[in-house]
């Protein structure tokens, strides 16, 4: 990193853990586990039960983590676009508008799969044609949105100079102190 950048503590170690557990919930899930056998159904209750944890830590836990410190009114989503529309990248010491409105879509996600797949356990739902069509297409929508939210993670590591996914291991984000980039808090809306 340049002389002009300071490593600001952005992610606990809660939401560390928890976004590596959840990723290899995910993948483990997807691409190795047996569907509707058991260590893919401990896995999916797994992911659910991080999901709900981390919702309940987007309330009480450190403030980069909470949600409203970065949550994406449309107000957010309109400055960030803006910005990038414009070429400028405003640096947030948490996730940028888009960021969280990718990470709340994903979270989504995995609730989704979680229930669908509860209820094919069920007697209602036990073979259902249907709730197997719907698990499974949100399983997709969920991979290909994993792949996005990687592709976007490395495209604005690049275009910002800031290794995003170091940062999601370290917890420490490299922040610009100066220069064309502004240093703006995720919580700070403009008028």
């Amino acid at each position: 990193m340049a002389d002009n950048t300071q490593g600001i503590k952005v992610w606990d170690r809660f939401v560390r853990v928890f976004h590596w557990t959840l990723a290899a919930c995910v993948l483990g899930n997807y691409f190795v586990l047996e569907d509707g056998e058991g260590p893919h159904r401990w896995a999916g209750y797994l992911a659910a039960v991080l999901v709900l944890s981390r919702v309940v830590w987007g309330f009480v836990g450190s403030r980069p983590a909470r949600f409203a410190d970065f949550f994406p009114t449309p107000r957010r989503l309109r400055a960030h676009w803006q910005d990038l529309r414009q070429g400028r990248l405003d640096a947030h010491a948490g996730h940028n508008p888009l960021g969280a409105l990718m990470m709340l879509w994903l979270m989504a996600l995995v609730l989704g799969l979680a229930v669908t797949g509860y209820l094919l356990g069920t007697d209602a739902f036990w073979g259902d044609d249907g709730m197997q069509a719907l698990h499974g297409a949100l399983a997709n929508i969920l991979i290909g949105s994993v792949g996005l939210h990687v592709l976007a993670a490395l495209v604005m590591s690049r275009l910002g100079g800031i290794n995003l996914i170091k940062a999601m291991v370290t917890g420490i984000k490299p922040m610009p102190q100066h220069g064309e980039q502004q240093v703006r808090p995720a919580c700070e809306t403009r008028k």
